[in-house]
């Protein structure tokens, strides 16, 4: 917990690390462990585990819990350890929330409750509710509007951040580039507030804002690393020239429902043993396959900087 009384300090270029499986479904702790400390040592800022790429939703709160610990593990003091600890039901969130702090994290990301498409007034109860729980834990507000059908309005980010001291930031995960500015000017600029959108994660930073927690450092860790501290150097052309470099990957991503077309690239680099997925999710089929191919081919020379060529 060392950056959890600093949460300035959570800034630059945290993984979503996804949640491996074995062939047999079972989780694969020693695989989640090499692929999170090859993120870390590639230069990721931080660590984060159990939001939408880490498949939250197909696992049991043991097993959250379990694949918290081995990253947080990880982390160690050597990076932020930022886990997502949301869930649709306030009590295992909770249960989950309190695993994180007692596992050291730094600061705990909560997504918005899914399916239920609550009001703008019953997402400030839920997550003051959470925040009362863990005075002392801070917490990052989770909006992903695509994945839980509700968006969380500028102005219920502004009265979350005024009635809950140790409400620190929100992760937006919209394609409303206007929403990230409008929350940044409604909440203030010391507000931290992190892109989940891969093609957003440098303009982000030119408005104010405090990083990026992508699920593209499953692929490309060194050169989301790179990216970040081109910008905090000033060499903005070289940022922006690896911000294009990564179209092809950021493409991959989304050949099919992510993590689905991550994993099936990592297997192929030896880097995790198996593509598993859970249902209802399933491994890319024949065409997608080739079309990851493709992309994997059209960014060769980042697949070289990050090792990814095929085992």
């Amino acid at each position: 917990m060392r950056f959890r009384s600093d949460p300035s300090a959570l800034r630059g270029s945290l993984a979503a690390v996804l949640t491996p499986f074995t062939e047999d479904g079972e989780l694969d702790i020693e695989g989640l462990t090499e692929l999170a400390r090859w993120q870390r040592d590639a230069g990721a800022d931080g660590l984060s585990i159990g939001g939408s790429t880490g498949e939250p939703s197909s696992q049991t709160a043991q097993e959250r819990v379990s694949a918290m610990r081995a990253v947080a593990q990880v982390a160690g003091d050597q990076v932020p350890f930022v886990p997502a600890t949301g869930s649709t039901k306030l009590d295992e969130t909770m249960e989950l929330t309190a695993a994180a702090r007692d596992l050291g994290a730094d600061a705990a990301l909560v997504i918005t409750p899914y399916y239920s498409k609550p009001t703008q007034e019953g997402l400030v109860e839920w997550y003051a509710t959470v925040a009362r729980e863990f005075p002392d834990l801070p917490l990052i507000v989770y909006n992903v509007p695509t994945r839980t059908a509700i968006d969380i309005a500028p102005e219920t980010a502004l009265e979350l951040r005024r009635r809950c001291d140790n409400i620190v930031g929100i992760k937006e995960t919209t394609k409303d580039f206007e929403h990230f500015s409008r929350v940044l000017h409604r909440c203030g600029r010391d507000f931290l507030v992190w892109s989940g959108i891969e093609l957003l994660a440098l303009p982000l930073l030119a408005l104010g804002g405090a990083g990026f927690i992508s699920a593209l450092s499953n692929l490309a860790p060194r050169s989301l690393a790179d990216m970040y501290r081109h910008w905090q150097r000033g060499e903005l052309e070289e940022a922006a020239r690896v911000h294009y470099r990564l179209h092809p990957l950021v493409d991959l991503l989304f050949v099919e429902t992510n993590p689905a077309p991550a994993k099936w690239a990592l297997q192929r680099a030896g880097r995790l043993a198996s593509a598993k997925v859970r249902p209802p999710l399933v491994g890319p089929g024949p065409s997608a396959q080739q079309r990851i191919l493709e992309l994997l081919d059209e960014a060769k020379d980042v697949v070289e900087h990050e090792q990814l060529a095929a085992a």
